[in-house]
């Protein structure tokens, strides 16, 4: 019974400890890099120097790198071909900045290289920002029918599988973003970029960045299933 008293019990035990993850992994990756961000590397290699030795490394010679303001706001720009790097990542010469700047650096070879997740992602991300922008508007006009007819149902379940939708992206994105971190590690070993100590603080930082997809993808299934549990209960009961 995913109700008592009007309580809903689903959101407690599904949705709520995958949030307290989600918010916990944000912490993390903000602490983790924090504390990286003081443990400068001893070749003294920038952010921007590394992610280019790493396109360089894989022949990839048409991307280029550009400042961005903000903290952690690094992204790589597949329709401008540009990797942006924040400004504690661009100049400074730490473990953290290096291995977040490989790792988008990694990114860029991905789809250089025709990486097949991450042609997948980019196929799928019109479907599904259309799919997450209807979710909630389809189970709401399903609910203002009344569930005791079929059209509610149809509308609440149409909502529910574009719901779905967001979460076979972030599905997809989990090997995008652990294959780019994989790349960036081993491109830091084989250029050594950081000595083996110090790829400890870069391996943690992009361990902790990897957390944050984790959790997201947990609380959007757990939505998913929260959702399904809900109004597939009630209409077995109707």
């Amino acid at each position: 019974m995913p109700y008592f008293y009007g309580f809903d019990w689903t959101y407690i035990y599904l949705v709520l400890p995958c949030v307290l993850l989600a918010i916990w992994a944000s912490s993390n990756v903000n602490s983790t890099f924090n504390r990286y961000s003081k443990q400068l590397s001893s070749r003294r290699i920038t952010g921007a120097q590394a992610a280019q030795r790493v396109l360089s490394a894989n022949g990839v010679t048409n991307v280029q790198i550009e400042r961005v303001s903000g903290k952690l706001t690094d992204h790589y720009d597949p329709r401008s071909n540009v990797i942006r790097l924040s400004e504690d990542v661009y100049d400074a010469t730490s473990t953290a900045a290096i291995g977040v700047a490989c790792h988008e650096a990694g990114h860029a070879v991905q789809y250089a290289q025709e990486y097949a997740p991450i042609k997948m992602r980019a196929a799928i991300i019109p479907i599904t920002n259309i799919g997450s922008k209807m979710a909630m508007p389809l189970i709401l006009l399903g609910l203002l029918f009344g569930l005791a007819s079929d059209i509610s149902f149809t509308f609440i379940y149409l909502g529910i599988a574009c719901f779905g939708l967001s979460l076979i992206f972030q599905l997809v994105t989990l090997p995008v973003e652990f294959d780019a971190s994989r790349r960036a590690m081993r491109a830091i070993e084989s250029s050594e970029l950081l000595t083996t100590e110090e790829q400890k603080g870069a391996r943690k930082t992009l361990t902790a960045a990897a957390m944050t997809y984790v959790a997201a993808t947990a609380v959007s299934l757990a939505q998913l299933l929260r959702l399904i549990m809900i109004f597939g209960g009630r209409h077995r009961n109707d």
